[in-house]
């Protein structure tokens, strides 16, 4: 589903340079889940990133279900993200002014998800995230915990074929954890790929495999001379988060 092979990510210019990854190559299939461990500025934020589309490679190749990445403009690379992928960020990134299910109820809005279908799969998904009592409280009203799981349930609303989760029980006690936990194990079984970023030895014990970062790297496989083809630096202009059009972003 996923392959990259010799992907860079760097930021700055000129003699001032940060390679957030570098010369990472991994495949990972339909419906497997992943677990990346590492230290914190190690790169696997970054690293999910680029693997669900929310920013691309400054170098190397990404193949996304078999389409390379580097040659897709924006509003091919928004249309996948939005149709292929569910994210559970580290921040939560919900919308302040909509409430807990109006902020899940988005990820089904550009989908094209019909009305009465949208609400009864908000309700089932904050359900079982715990949450059912909590559909009309704003992000302001809910403890950490809690807005997290408002970002599991908009992650896992919508179905994806691939989920991306950055420390999704980060702010969770043991027994929520497992919820989520749980969660995406279901998910999977369902079909999606799933790619945690987590510091928990104990919850990147129930993936089928765990890689480990370091400095940018998977540790046990040494960067290549990672290059740009050159028709990725004609046709592919370079994203960024901020310029990102996701749908839980206020739009100015």
């Amino acid at each position: 589903m996923l392959s990259l092979s010799n992907i860079a990510k760097v930021y700055g210019e000129g003699k001032v340079k940060t390679r957030a990854v570098n010369g990472v190559s991994v495949e990972i299939g339909a419906g497997e889940f992943v677990a990346i461990m590492g230290p914190s500025g190690c790169g696997k934020s970054t690293l999910l990133n680029i693997l669900g589309l929310i920013d691309t490679p400054s170098e190397g190749s990404f193949l996304f279900m078999g389409e390379e990445i580097a040659r897709a403009n924006e509003k091919r690379l928004t249309q996948l993200q939005r149709e292929h992928t569910g994210f559970v960020f580290q921040n939560f990134n919900l919308i302040e002014e909509l409430t807990a299910a109006e902020n899940v109820e988005v990820a089904l809005i550009y989908r094209g998800v019909p009305g009465k279908e949208r609400k009864a799969r908000v309700a089932e998904a904050l359900e079982k995230v715990g949450l059912g009592a909590f559909m009309k409280h704003h992000p302001a009203r809910l403890s950490g915990g809690q807005q997290q799981r408002v970002a599991v349930a908009r992650a896992l609303v919508s179905r994806p074929k691939l989920i991306l989760a950055d420390e999704p029980t980060g702010s969770l006690d043991m027994a929520n954890g497992e919820v989520v936990m749980g969660l995406l194990s279901e998910a999977m079984d369902g079909g999606a790929t799933v790619v945690m970023a987590t510091h928990s030895q104990t919850q990147a014990a129930k993936a089928d495999r765990v890689l480990h970062m370091l400095d940018g790297r998977l540790e046990g496989m040494p960067p290549g001379p990672a290059r740009t083809p050159s028709w990725a630096e004609d046709e592919a202009p370079r994203r960024n988060v901020a310029a990102f059009p996701l749908p839980w972003r206020r739009r100015s």
